[in-house]
Formats: structure tokens, sequence, C-alpha cells
């Protein structure tokens, strides 16, 4: 039997992707923004492909900020940009 591979779509690129290939940035019930590399933190969570190009099209069109309903703070983009490199 074959085993069912997790999909997620991408914010950013609209691609709908295996959950392993994407970053997920999670907003907790106290209001913290992070990322979280485990994909279990609790929370709201929005996902992003692992690309440069991806994380400056979320950051220019503030698709985190929607998704997250929140404010996203660049040291979260900076975070992204030092986890894919």
């Amino acid at each position: 039997m074959i085993k069912k591979i997790p999909l997620r779509k991408c914010l950013a690129t609209q691609e709908i992707c295996p959950k392993k290939d994407l970053i997920r940035i999670v907003k907790n019930n106290l209001g913290e923004v992070f990322v979280d590399v485990t994909g279990k933190a609790n929370g709201r969570g929005a996902y992003l492909k692992k690309s440069v190009e991806a994380i400056e099209k979320a950051r220019k069109s503030k698709c985190l900020d929607k998704a997250l309903e929140c404010k996203v703070e660049d040291d979260i983009y900076e975070q992204l940009f030092k986890l894919i490199k």
C-alpha cells in the first residue's frame, strides 16, 4: 500500500507541494510568531516554499500578515533566509 504524502499550499507561489518541501511559520495562542522547524507546533500555521523568490514575494505581498492575522516582523523573514541557505 502506498503511503499518503501530506500536501500543503505555499502562500506566496500558490503551488501545492509535499509538506517536507515547505517551511512552516506559526502564530501561537499567545500571539508569538516563529518559524516552526519541526512542523508540529501548536497554533495557526502558514507555509512557504524553501526558495528566496517565495520568501521575497511573501514579504512584498504581506501574505503572511494576512494568513496569520498579525504583523510579521522582518526578523522572521531573516530567519527564513538563513534557514534556506
